[in-house]
């Protein structure tokens, strides 16, 4: 049965029915193979295009002598961090200390239960999905928070409350953002929100998208906003006590929410798996690569941001904009209640650029350097 059935879902464009191919069940097991596999597969696949992209940036070779072209890399170093010895230190809380990467992987996995591969191809099509998303994404931090409670290392403690602090920062505008679309498309499942977008909605809310890469960046602590990590400062940060295959739990959540995100900000604003001649599921995927890409670019590019920069940059630059761009979002909608028209599209890049423009010079921290008083 899911020989025969699984080659509709990757290659045709019509609406699939919401218990495909006909059995609940069937349903669930077949969307839930998929995703784990998609993860998994994405995951490795992200690790090397980051670092032959970065050694490309900056004049290097990057990993190219296992297998062709260093294609097996990224499966030789997963399998032998799975080898390594799991060591746990003796005054950690061993409970919490082995419940950290679970509690931080399971959220992952469920945010792509709402992320739609094609027309009606999805685990399940709530019709709250962006709520969803943003609750259960939060919850990767409890994970966090456990680890650096749990190892009994001050560093790994400093560097599980500064994930908290981002978190809870950057939640906010990062919301605003997406309530930008919600209003556009009169809807908050990914699906619906996808179908809506016959102009994709990065034209017609560039500051909204803009404002959810940033957010979601410092969210999953991409540099430059790794300061949970911060190698100078804490060592290693949360996994600073980990090894193993639990510290290989904690690296698949960190690719794993770098694809989560591209995967969201694809359907929300480049209008996920629409597109002409390929099937559906690819549109997304060259579009997540694309969006993952421009993260290692700015990785590569911008140097790494100090803590009083990072809760700044919240408070002061992304949530007053993302206020801003939800208001006038909002006249937009009343205004034009059949749709944006594509002049719209001039006009939002034109209002982005000003706000940006303005707020970037008022926005100071510090004047540049660290001020002690």
């Amino acid at each position: 049965m899911l020989a025969n059935t699984l080659p509709a879902i990757m290659s045709s464009n019509a609406a699939l029915a919401s218990d495909w191919p006909g059995n609940f069940w069937w349903h669930w097991i077949i969307f839930s193979i998929i995703l784990l596999v998609f993860v998994l597969v994405m995951v490795l696949a992200f690790v090397y295009i980051e670092r032959r992209a970065m050694a490309r940036m900056q004049a290097r070779l990057g990993p190219n002598r296992t297998g062709p072209f260093g294609l097996l890399q990224s499966p030789s170093d997963a399998l032998k961090v799975l080898l390594k010895e799991d060591i746990v230190p003796s005054n950690a809380d061993k409970i919490v200390h082995l419940l950290a990467p679970i509690v931080a992987f399971a959220p992952l996995l469920m945010i792509f239960a709402v992320v739609p591969f094609g027309d009606g191809a999805l685990l399940a099509d709530l019709n709250a999905g962006i709520l969803y998303v943003v609750a259960i994404a939060s919850m990767t931090s409890v994970g966090v928070l456990m680890a650096g409670w749990g190892s009994n290392n001050k560093y790994s403690l400093l560097g599980a409350m500064r994930d908290v602090a981002s978190m809870v920062s950057y939640e906010i505008p990062l919301v605003l953002s997406v309530l930008g679309v919600a209003l556009m498309a009169g809807s908050l499942s990914l699906n619906d929100i996808v179908r809506a977008q016959n102009i994709p909605f990065v034209l017609l809310q560039p500051l909204g998208a803009l404002i959810f890469f940033i957010a979601g960046c410092a969210e999953i602590n991409r540099s430059p906003f790794d300061l949970l990590e911060a190698d100078s400062e804490l060592t290693a940060g949360f996994h600073t006590e980990y090894s193993g295959m639990k510290f290989a739990l904690f690296y698949l959540v960190e690719y794993g929410e770098a694809l989560a995100m591209a995967a969201v900000l694809s359907t929300l604003f480049l209008s996920g798996w629409r597109g002409p001649v390929l099937p559906p599921w690819m549109w997304l995927l060259i579009k997540i690569v694309v969006v993952f890409f421009v993260m290692v670019w700015t990785r590569t590019t911008l140097p790494r941001a100090r803590i009083d920069q990072l809760m700044a940059l919240a408070w002061k630059f992304l949530f007053p904009m993302a206020i801003i761009n939800f208001l006038l979002t909002a006249i937009e909608v009343l205004t034009f209640p059949d749709g944006l028209p594509w002049p719209m599209i001039f006009a939002n890049f034109a209002i982005g650029a000003v706000l940006v423009l303005i707020f970037s010079r008022s926005y100071k921290v510090g004047w540049g350097r660290v001020s002690i008083e």
